[in-house]
């Protein structure tokens, strides 16, 4: 890991709506996204992450209008995904204010996404989302917001992704989302000994610690958050001021941080 440790709020959305639930299923409600991103910004978040999450299952595109709200309201970098098919789509989402774009399912039925979406918009946009689930043939990766199996095993398809022009590598742990029992720890440092590309971990995380371990171990760079910032059981700028009293980098807090 180079640099400074990046925090970033995760919004999942569904019908407009900010989501949360546990291994992907029992969504509960959380309020309004752009809200919640306005907030996350003031406390000194590094970037936003909107994925909605109901987009592929129900076969349509991304929302644009939502898009255009949340970053209206932004100055930080807002990466977006959820339904992203095609370089068209995808222009369309960085003219309404996405910086980055992150692809899963889409990219797994096609590869060669990747490759037209860095080549179109620049490595730098494109972040290939990886769902991860522990089978009995290891870290297989899962499409659809984890509802459907895939041929593809974790550390396989970073490589793949990577090698196809995705710019930073989102892998989330399915097991281990909304848990709050820990991120997974040595799928990541697997992942990050086959790959080059940042790396940002999501799933499992319940407590300041869980984020310590990870910039200890120096194998990501950036933590994706949740329910844990949702419900206020941790803010930003606590992680921050926690991993600078423990000499690790962090990017300064925002204007209104606490």
């Amino acid at each position: 890991m180079s640099g400074a440790l990046r925090i970033l709020p995760c919004l999942d959305v569904r019908a407009g709506r900010l989501v949360k639930g546990v291994r992907f299923q029992d969504l509960v409600d959380r309020g309004d996204p752009v809200e919640a991103a306005v907030r996350y910004e003031s406390e000194g978040a590094d970037e936003i992450v909107l994925l909605d999450v109901a987009a592929t299952r129900e076969r349509r595109g991304p929302s644009f209008g939502l898009v255009r709200a949340v970053a209206a309201q932004l100055s930080i970098p807002l990466t977006v995904g959820g339904g992203i098919g095609s370089v068209g789509a995808a222009g369309r989402l960085l003219g309404a204010g996405a910086d980055k774009l992150s692809v899963n399912s889409a990219a797994l039925r096609r590869p060669a996404l990747l490759k037209e979406l860095a080549r179109e918009f620049g490595r730098q946009c494109v972040v290939a989302a990886i769902d991860v689930r522990r089978e009995p043939a290891g870290w297989m990766v899962r499409s659809s917001a984890g509802t459907a199996a895939t041929r593809w095993g974790a550390v396989a398809w970073a490589r793949r992704a990577a090698r196809e022009g995705a710019g930073e590598l989102l892998v989330t742990s399915i097991d281990q989302d909304g848990t709050r029992q820990g991120y997974d720890r040595p799928l990541y440092a697997a992942v990050r000994e086959a790959t080059a590309p940042p790396l940002i971990a999501s799933g499992g995380c319940g407590r300041l610690d869980h984020i310590l371990d990870l910039a200890r171990d120096g194998r990501v760079e950036a933590v994706l958050l949740a329910s844990l910032l949702h419900e206020r059981r941790l803010t930003i700028p606590q992680i921050k001021r926690a991993l600078r009293r423990r000499g690790f980098p962090v990017r300064p807090e925002g204007l209104h941080a606490g």
